[in-house]
């Protein structure tokens, strides 16, 4: 760890929008030549100048300053997603309500910064009360209202594949924290029964979930954007159909610039770039993870956990996803994707992941323990 770490990251990270950039011009133009042809990309720049101007602030901050804003900060990411079922305020669109739409900034989706909010609220929370982390209160039922709280409302807007991915992360910082295991196994299983209850109750979702178990019956239907992507992948191959010559973007893929555009990706340059793509997020997890267990402190080691698990949760559903192993949830892919509330705070947890690392113990060597005592530490 240290300056090799952060340098790594940064780099797997700009190689992620290099190639998003790339890709969204290549998946968003138009055929028909007109003005907007390249729209999406110009504001995909746009956001990308600010998400990097984020990132630099959340670095150079002491990432110690969120833990004071503690409560603040959670009040005002619930008060967000209360604002998404506000009519005039919250913006439907395909039945679901993950967005607002404020003055100025315009659509905005709650929900992502919700992610980063959450993960600095239950950090502080346990590293606070670090020596109850056994305990049923402190360490699992009030963590589990800070979770289950942004959670179900970000479930009941039906944004279910956010929901999931926060609520994976949540639950591995719960486990590095030392909350016990029959406390999160029972709530593991009594999620999943009421997750599957909702699911089966709501035709749509439950159409996607049948459809994904047979995609060549349903690719007229439910079916169509899993059953393209594994089309566009056979296309491109090995080494793809060259830039800009995907054929599947021109079939009405639904989202090819936004959540499915990483099989755009596979048929335009083949499964080495693909494969390019999962190193890069490996090369964040495994950063974020070092990064985490050097630490100066509870709070860092934690929030770091948690934000790494915030930003690759979602990427693995995604690349599940379009590559037909999951079923289809809706999320896009982290730093690639058309979108700038995903994008902009993606950024600024890559920038709470520098401000922990620059003050962390590296500098030391005396201050470094093993790797095995870090884990243990962790989950103290």
């Amino acid at each position: 760890m240290g300056k090799a770490a952060s340098i790594f990251l940064c780099l797997a990270v700009a190689a992620l929008i290099t190639l998003g950039l790339v890709m969204l011009a290549s998946a968003s133009a138009k055929w028909d030549s007109d003005t907007d042809q390249y729209s999406y990309l110009v504001r995909q720049a746009r956001w990308l100048v600010v998400g990097v101007v984020l990132m630099t602030l959340m670095a150079l901050m002491d990432y110690r300053v969120l833990q004071k804003l503690t409560w603040p900060l959670f009040i005002g990411a619930c008060i967000a997603l209360l604002l998404c079922y506000v009519p005039g305020i919250g913006d439907n669109a395909k039945g679901e309500n993950r967005w607002i739409i404020l003055p100025v900034i315009g659509r905005v989706q709650p929900s992502e910064p919700a992610k980063l909010i959450v993960m600095v609220v239950l950090a502080s929370w346990f590293a606070k009360h670090q020596a109850e982390t056994k305990s049923f209160w402190k360490g699992f039922v009030v963590p589990s209202f800070i979770l289950g709280v942004p959670l179900l409302l970000i479930f009941f807007e039906m944004d279910m594949g956010t929901a999931a991915g926060l609520g994976a992360a949540g639950l591995i910082v719960f486990f590095v924290s030392g909350t016990r295991m029959r406390y999160l196994g029972t709530s593991v299983v009594v999620t999943l029964v009421l997750a599957y209850q909702m699911v089966r109750t709501n035709p749509n979702r439950w159409e996607r979930i049948i459809a994904f178990m047979d995609l060549e019956s349903y690719k007229e239907g439910r079916g169509w954007q899993q059953w393209l992507a594994t089309q566009a992948f056979g296309n491109g191959g090995t080494s793809g159909m060259g830039l800009g010559n995907g054929v599947v973007k021109q079939m009405n893929l639904p989202e090819h610039h936004t959540d499915f555009i990483f099989p755009i990706i596979g048929e335009e340059l083949g499964v080495f770039v693909t494969m390019g793509v999962v190193l890069c997020f490996v090369v964040i997890f495994l950063i974020g993870l070092g990064i985490s267990m050097q630490a100066s402190d509870r709070f860092g080691g934690v929030l770091g956990i948690g934000i790494t698990s915030a930003l690759i949760i979602p990427a693995m559903m995604n690349l599940g996803v379009t590559t037909a192993s999951l079923p289809n949830t809706g999320l896009p892919l982290p730093f690639v994707s058309y979108g700038g509330s995903s994008l902009i705070f993606s950024f600024a947890m890559i920038g709470v992941l520098l401000s922990i690392l620059r003050r962390s113990n590296v500098g030391d060597v005396t201050e470094m323990p093993a790797l095995k005592q870090k884990v243990l530490e962790v989950r103290l």
